[in-house]
């Protein structure tokens, strides 16, 4: 009884953390980040590595959907941030949209997106054929301008390693140092030994 306590306790107080209507915005925005991105990206890796199709398919849906949301979400989080339960609504909705029983995601996809979208596309490909073009101009115009910055930031990562590796490892830095020094011009050579004292190798 005590063990069947132990382990249903966090997760009772995680529940009514999150459904708490006093709750704080951190606790149900992680929840809907944990939900709503980190389970998902898992679940997502697992259906390609099994090559599960309809797994694959399910998830598809699931970031469309979740895509077309977080779009209207920009525009919108703004005001809505000032409803009460807006997150606590947003994790619901999170929710909804996988859980199998539901088809939450498939759901909208069918019934709202696809629509949308078929209806739309002429215009959609058309403004992506423009932006994609119109990008292209921009990066072809100041080449020299995106050379330097690459050159900049190359260089900038190059001292930055360097800087790192002088503090992680400071004694393999010390240690090439002294061993330079011993073999460097500081040195006496055979050759100036023999010029200082020519009877040296008799």
């Amino acid at each position: 009884m005590a063990a069947l306590l132990g382990s249903t306790f966090p997760g009772e107080v995680g529940l009514r953390l999150l459904l708490s209507p006093f709750g704080s915005n951190i606790v149900t925005r992680t929840a809907c980040c944990t939900v709503g991105i980190g389970l998902p990206v898992f679940s997502t890796f697992k259906a390609i590595e099994e090559k599960n199709r309809v797994e694959q398919e399910r998830w598809l849906l699931y970031w469309a959907a979740y895509g077309s949301f977080s779009l209207v979400e920009v525009f919108s989080d703004k005001i809505l941030y000032w409803f009460p339960f807006y997150y606590h609504m947003k994790f619901a909705f999170l929710v909804w949209l996988q859980l199998p029983s539901g088809n939450g995601s498939k759901h909208l996809y069918v019934r709202h997106l696809r629509p949308f979208l078929l209806k739309h596309q002429a215009r959609i490909d058309q403004l992506l054929r423009f932006t994609s073009t119109e990008t292209m101009k921009i990066i072809m115009a100041h080449q020299g301008e995106i050379q330097f910055v690459k050159a900049v930031l190359e260089r900038c990562a190059t001292t930055t390693k360097l800087i790192v590796k002088e503090f992680t490892h400071p004694l393999q830095s010390q240690g090439r140092n002294t061993t330079e020094s011993s073999d460097g011009p500081t040195s006496p050579t055979r050759l100036q030994i023999r010029e200082a004292d020519p009877d040296a190798d008799n």
